[in-house]
């Protein structure tokens, strides 16, 4: 029998985002596109850094290199191009790739490779955003230092069909300061309420166009949950860290400090569906609980409620369940209405110009198709308060107009939803309300107590009121609800404005590359530590990011930097604006 043959390779795998809906909404001219990208673009440029193709199926490539750095750099150019190629095009036609690259061997056969190497790197693909190239380790220690790119560690994931964790790294093309690797969260004690983490439910379904759906049933249950006081329940961003169906369930109430997990499964089939869940004592690993739900698509949220009654049930100290369906929020009659707000809430994460404003479209269809989904307005509220903030609103007056409309609707038409209260108050800073604003904050608070984004909105509260101590306390609520969600930004402006800056510093080098106005922060910090020349980088770092990123959505760059913070940082005390702008203008931001 012939041996195999074997070799160590870089394998570059990539696949379009969206491509199913891209399909459906033009078939031809998708399918024309990606082959004018493949034959004008993609191909050239592996043939530059003498790349294989050894698979293409549908949407996706298997590309084989023999060195990683090619393949880094092969990666990262047609990035580039593909950012031009789609700047002409109408965000419905735009064509983003995601890409994971992988150092692994490999097993050759024909024209094609098999083995964990390419597992991997197909794994690593589908951690990334669009537009983004994501790598393993492996890659990372060949390349470190041999390329004009700083990574940014987005730690270990467990991933399908392999053994070992994976730790993945996105790459940072440009010039740009190394970003903090994601601190790992220790071993946390036991909140001395019950505490529960809802992990991701597994898409079952064979369709990677249905993970949303997956994620919008996870984190609805997760809010379900948080409503009852009597529970401690772990935020969304830090569960979904350990997203992938080979979770280590132990390692998940230590490193979330909790005492039980749920854990499930979706199947969607036509117009059926079947939801799977069990509750798990962490540490011991006993099955407390487990149910399995077949029904009519229609009726997913009467599944969704009792699975989070079922789960209070189980839960010791036999909570009330009863406190849990008084704060129910009202579901929409349309599946279609649900559909886009869980696409819309996936775009808003984002927080790109061109996600925002696909996640603005998907909530006003929305809103056609249920105008009393409570939801939807409150999610597009937020998403009018975005596209202001970053400046890429088409009239400022106009979106400050309809997010605070939107979320005074989302209210009136569920004054239980903790999430309208929230984004009512959080509107209402911007318009100076600052009593008000507490107010609706704190009815928030009682309606959900779990839900890290409150305190969080209330360290903002308490920053624009001066009291920069008591924001950093609030923002370490924000943080033991979710031990692995990315509070860096807020905490660094709460210790600033309570004149800590080490600290501020500190917390400000571990934000994402993405959030450019950490670097006016940072040039603020350093200004007040009597640091010009670190002063005087970082502001000039946040203007020449800042002004790239409005110029390449079509928007108009502010003449004055510091009346941009000054409309957008309501602080209530003129002493506490100057605070910043001072600092801002000393370093040379103006």
């Amino acid at each position: 029998m012939e041996r195999p043959q074997r070799r160590l390779s870089a394998i570059l795998a990539a696949d379009v985002a969206g491509y199913s809906r891209l399909m459906g909404a033009d078939e031809s001219g998708t399918l024309a596109r990606f082959n004018a990208i493949r034959a004008e673009l993609l191909d050239p440029k592996i043939a530059q850094f003498e790349g294989r193709v050894v698979g293409s199926a549908g949407d996706s490539l298997l590309v084989e290199f023999a060195s990683a750095v090619d393949a880094v750099q092969c990666a990262v150019e047609a990035q580039e191009r593909l950012s031009a190629w789609n700047s002409d095009l109408p965000d419905d036609r735009r064509m983003a790739f995601r890409m994971g690259i992988n150092l692994g061997d490999v097993i050759a056969q024909s024209d094609t490779i098999h083995g964990d190497g390419v597992n991997v790197a197909s794994r690593l693909e589908r951690l990334g955003e669009s537009g983004t190239v994501v790598v393993s380790r492996s890659i990372h220690d060949q390349v470190k230092g041999k390329l004009p790119y700083s990574f940014t560690d987005l730690g270990e994931h467990t991933v399908k069909n392999i053994t070992e964790p994976v730790r993945a790294f996105r790459v940072e093309p440009g010039d740009r300061p190394v970003v903090a690797p994601v601190v790992q969260a220790e071993d946390l004690p036991l909140p001395s309420k019950p505490s529960v983490a809802v992990l991701p439910f597994v898409n079952m379904s064979g369709d990677p166009e249905q993970e949303f759906f997956c994620d919008g049933i996870t984190e609805d249950i997760i809010t379900e949950l948080s409503r009852n006081r009597g529970l401690f329940v772990i935020a969304r961003n830090s569960s979904f860290v350990f997203k992938g169906p080979t979770a280590d369930i132990g390692e998940v109430g230590r490193k979330l400090g909790v005492r039980y997990v749920l854990e499930g499964s979706v199947r969607k089939a036509g117009k059926r569906i079947r939801v799977t869940a069990q509750l798990v004592e962490a540490a011991a690993g006993n099955h407390v609980w487990a149910e399995r739900y077949d029904r009519d698509l229609e009726d997913i949220f009467a599944v969704q409620d009792e699975i989070t009654q079922r789960v209070v049930v189980a839960l010791p100290a036999r909570i009330e369940a009863d406190r849990l369906r008084a704060a129910r929020r009202k579901p929409t009659e349309s599946m279609d209405a649900y559909d886009h707000v869980l696409h819309a809430r996936q775009d808003y994460v984002l927080y790109t110009p061109e996600a925002l404003a696909r996640a603005r479209r998907l909530l006003l269809r929305a809103i056609e198709l249920d105008p009393d989904y409570a939801a939807a307005h409150a999610s597009l509220s937020q998403v009018y308060w975005g596209e202001h903030w970053i400046g890429t609103s088409s009239d400022p007056e106009v979106w400050r107009e309809r997010m605070f409309a939107h979320a005074e609707t989302s209210l009136r038409l569920d004054d239980a939803d903790a999430r309208s209260h929230l984004q009512l108050g959080f509107v209402d800073l911007y318009r100076n309300r600052y009593q008000e604003a507490r107010v609706e904050m704190e009815k928030a608070l009682r309606l959900n107590p779990n839900e890290p984004e409150i305190p969080y909105c209330v360290a903002f509260h308490e920053m624009f009121e001066g009291r920069g101590e008591a924001a950093v306390d609030w923002v370490n609520r924000s943080m033991r609800m979710d031990p692995l969600g990315h509070y860096g930004y807020v905490l660094g402006m709460a210790h600033y404005v309570a004149r800590d800056y080490d600290r501020a510093i500190s917390a400000l080098r571990t934000v994402r590359s993405g959030m450019i106005t950490a670097r006016a922060w940072l040039s603020a910090c350093h200004a007040r530590l009597d640091d010009p020349a670190r002063a005087r980088a970082f502001a000039r770092e946040f203007d020449a990011s800042m002004k790239a990123s409005l110029e390449g959505a079509g928007c108009r760059v502010p003449k004055s930097w510091l009346a941009y913070f000054a409309e957008r940082w309501p602080f209530r005390q003129e002493q506490d604006m100057n605070h910043l702008l001072d600092a801002l203008r000393s370093a040379g931001l103006s």
